[in-house]
């Protein structure tokens, strides 16, 4: 199996794929929360990579061309989420400038406080986790934390906040869509906001529009908390 990998451009592609599509299928058969493709995907990755004895970084030469859509797809998600239908009616210019101030300290709260967290713990390469991936990567590098730890616990937060984000909106009685998605993005990133768009279409805009903000000022803030460690 390990010369299949090594002699095989898409093997790692193929595995990834059919995970996830088997992740899609057992969601939307049982329809559980904890049944997240992505996280189903992982686990059936890492089961077939020990079975078959195959190396990580043989796998990864074929799997790291999916890395390639990242941008592109995060761009589409966010442009579906703004512009669709009657969220583009509803969420109208002129709220937008209402709620503003709400948005930026929501986010601004968010990052600090993901930050803060992290790097009083001594773990600068955790305090990206909150943001997307190709962000959160960078920022780590630049602290000079792990690249790949800040990766999985980028993954663990975000199918954290899709598995477990409206279950806590429940909780704490948080029913404003506008809260709803602010919270899911600035928290959660890209995988949190697929469930946003699931919740709703105002939910999910304001996701898209989260992540932008709180991985700009995130990279600002913890470039500063830095400093003090």
């Amino acid at each position: 199996m390990d010369n299949l990998f090594q002699t095989s451009l898409f093997a790692g592609v193929t595995v990834s794929l059919v995970a996830y599509l088997l992740g899609m299928l057992l969601k939307k058969k049982f329809k559980l929360a904890i049944l997240n493709p992505l996280l189903i995907s992982i686990v059936l990755t890492i089961i077939v990579l020990v079975v078959a004895d195959v190396d990580y970084d043989t796998y990864n030469k074929g799997a790291s061309y999916l890395s390639w859509f990242l941008t592109p797809a995060r761009y589409a998600l966010r442009y579906h989420s703004m512009s669709s239908g009657p969220c583009s009616r509803k969420y109208s210019s002129s709220r937008a400038r209402t709620h503003g101030r709400r948005h930026n300290k929501s986010c601004d709260s968010a990052c600090v406080v993901s930050a803060y967290g992290a790097f009083t713990r001594g773990l600068c390469h955790t305090a990206s986790k909150s943001i997307t991936t190709a962000i959160g990567m960078g920022v780590s590098e630049e602290l000079g934390g792990y690249v790949t730890i800040t990766v999985a616990v980028i993954v663990v937060t975000g199918v954290l906040g899709n598995i477990l984000g409206e279950f806590v909106c429940k909780i704490f009685r948080i029913t404003e869509p506008i809260s709803k998605g602010l919270a899911l993005g600035a928290s959660s990133h890209a995988i949190g906001t697929a469930k946003a768009i699931e919740i709703g279409e105002i939910e999910g805009a304001m996701s898209s529009l989260a992540i932008a903000v709180a991985g700009i000022l995130t990279v600002v803030f913890a470039s500063v908390f830095a400093n003090f460690y």
